[in-house]
This record gives structure tokens, sequence and C-alpha cells, in this order.
């Protein structure tokens, strides 16, 4: 992709806390975001004229609420991973002349549920009529369908699984903004109450309030803006199937494999050119089963990879270094926070900043591995 045609983020930021925010509604939390990352790009609102975000209460309101009348809207919901596709479509969309600056907002009362919209799984929907009666209650018991059989084909240990906690936690100690800081082991991570067989407390997200939201333009406006520009150096999105019960394949994630591939063959990478990670994790294994699909390691060997240390600080690949939705937060939508993370790392301005950090690849998961958006950010354009 060449500089005439390439595309950066100019603006990120989150609210001013992330956590329990029970004062502020989604509403507040989209235009707080807003106002920052625009205020991060040094532009101001009169100069954006496209608008993306998912759910309740959509970009219509959220640009209404900025004083904003776009001439591109997007209003992709495909679940945690939406705001990567929300990025990929502002880049086609500004690359197509349909606007030339993309506001990507984010906001979720997911901890105190101030304005949040129900989770849809009544009677009537296809997960109640077909899911529900046998036994899954939303994500929690649902993610151990796959995790399971991964387990007994490919033998992940319960250690294994537990100490991708372990090692998100050590990045998140060096994050002052991170919902959770002490210290953990395995055996603490073994020691928390069971959620669901074989997840524990520690090896589930948190449930907080915030969120974030992004500046995207082109590529010939970077020496424009204070900050160094982000290039969009590729792309992704796919899908397995809505409910988890129907996935292709339980020990592995069809849609982060799809996703991934698209992204680094537009970007022209491999796996020996990333030096930074964000891998969604709302669970303990999603982590494991990104690392897999996009060929860091090969099938069954991410848990080795993990609890070797390879991904924690000092590992040879960092991966969720902000402490990922295990230990710093998690609103119920998290792509919004790893795409933000994978922003500062190329900038190098995060709390536990990776040195010489040139390209961060974002993975992005919706629902229960039912979607996935991949991005590769980089420092200069491809």
């Amino acid at each position: 992709m060449s500089r005439e045609n390439g595309v950066i983020i100019a603006g990120a930021a989150e609210t001013n806390q992330v956590g329990k925010l029970p004062g502020y509604s989604t509403l507040q939390l989209h235009v707080e975001a807003a106002v920052n990352a625009v205020a991060d790009a040094g532009l101001r609102m009169r100069d954006i004229d496209g608008v993306a975000t998912v759910n309740a209460p959509g970009p219509v309101q959220v640009a209404h609420e900025l004083g904003i009348t776009p001439r591109y809207l997007d209003g992709t919901g495909v679940g945690g991973t939406s705001f990567l596709l929300h990025v990929r479509h502002a880049a086609a969309a500004i690359r197509a002349g349909y606007a030339s600056t993309v506001l990507i907002t984010h906001g979720e009362s997911g901890r105190s549920r101030v304005g949040a919209t129900p989770f849809p799984r009544g009677a009537s929907s296809i997960p109640g009529q077909f899911e529900a009666p046998y036994g899954t209650a939303g994500p929690t018991s649902s993610f151990t369908i796959p995790v399971l059989r991964y387990m007994k084909e490919y033998g992940l240990t319960h250690e294994q699984l537990a100490y991708v906690a372990v090692a998100q936690r050590k990045w998140a100690a060096r994050n002052p903004r991170a919902m959770f800081r002490d210290p953990i082991t395995v055996d603490d991570v073994l020691a928390s109450r069971l959620v669901a067989w074989p997840f524990h407390l520690l090896e589930c997200c948190l449930v907080t309030d915030g969120g974030g939201a992004l500046v995207v333009t082109s590529a010939d406006r970077a020496a424009d803006f204070a900050k160094p520009a982000v290039h969009i150096l590729g792309t992704g999105e796919s899908m397995d199937a809505p409910m988890i019960s129907q996935m292709a394949d339980f020990t592995e994630s069809k849609a982060f494999r799809l996703a991934g591939q698209a992204a680094f063959a537009e970007a022209g990478i491999t796996t020996a050119d990333v030096n930074h990670l964000m891998i969604y994790d709302a669970f303990a294994h999603v982590p494991i089963y990104g690392l897999e699909a996009l060929g860091f390691t090969a099938k069954g060997e991410a848990g080795a990879f993990i609890a070797d240390g390879n991904t924690e600080p000092g590992g040879v690949l960092p991966l969720n270094t902000n402490g990922g939705g295990l230990s710093y937060t998690h609103t119920g939508m998290y792509g919004m926070f790893a795409i933000q993370e994978g922003v500062r790392q190329v900038r190098a301005e995060a709390a536990a900043q990776v040195p010489g950090v040139d390209i961060s690849v974002v993975v992005g998961n919706g629902g229960m591995f039912a979607t996935s958006g991949v991005l590769v950010l980089g420092r200069q354009p491809g």
C-alpha cells in the first residue's frame, strides 16, 4: 500500500477513567472518548465527516450529540470486534472519497449498566431455542465448549491455561490504569472461584465501564499531526458461525485464521515481522486460539508457548501489554481497547512500552468465536 492511498490513525484516546463509573451513561462514555480522541489528533469536531459505532446509542445519536452531520455512517455490529471492522470500513471509505476523517467511538457501561442494552438471548432467539435448553447461559458457559474439546485433543493443561492470566497480570502490573495489578501465580488462579468448568474467576474477563475512540484519515495528512501517525497496513474480517455449537472446528477459530490471512497478505508481512500483538482475551483460552490461527505457533503448542514466558515482559512476543481483558479492562466489547494499546505501542507512549515496536497486530473476537477482525498497524507506510 503506497503513501498516496494509505490511511492512518491520527487520534486515539480512552475515557478519562475505566473501571467502575456509575456516574456515566453509555452515551457520556462515547462523548468523553470522542472528545479526547479528536483532541489527541489536534482537530475539532467540525473536521469530522464520518462517524462509526455499534449498538445503542448508535452512530446517529453519537453524531448528533457531538454536533456532527457526517456524510459517512457505519453502525456495523458484530460483537466486540466491531471496532476493528469499523477501522477497515473507514479506510475503504476514505480511499473511495466517501469521507476524509472518520471518528470511531465506543462507550459501554458494562459494569454499572447505565443506559446499557440487554443481551438478546430470549426464548425466541436461535441460541435460546437450540443452546440454552442444554444449559449454556451466555459467554461464560458457552465458551467452555471449545476449550474443553481443545484440552482433550491437544493436552492443554489447567496450569497452562491458568498461566495466560499470570502472564497478562505481569503486564498489568506496569499499567497504572489497570483494574487488577497485584501479581498472581498459577496456584492463585486455580484457587480462585470456579465459574464454569474449566474456567476459574481469574481466567474470565473483567466487567467494567469505559470507552475509547479513534480518528482515521488519509496518510497524506500525516505531517499535519503532532503525534506519530499509525499506518493501517492491512485489515481483514471474517466469521465462523452464529452459535458456538455450530463452529466448524471447536479446536480452532476459522474467523481468526481467515481474517488474519487477509490482513497479513494486504500488509505483505509474516509472523516474523510482528513485534507486538494484541489478542482479544474474553477468557484465557482466546489468546491461545489467536496465536495458533495466525501461525505464531503450531496447532496445540500455544499454551506451552505462553507458559514458557514468551509473551510476558522480556519474552520474544509481547502479548496484551495493557493487561488485556483479564486484568486491564473489559466493558463487554473489548476490541476498542486492544486497538488503543496497539496504537500506543507503535507511537512509543504505552505504560508498559515494548522497545522498538514498528508493527503491531490486533486480533478481535466477536460473540463466541462468531466473528473476527484483524488489523496490522505500523510506524511506517507499507
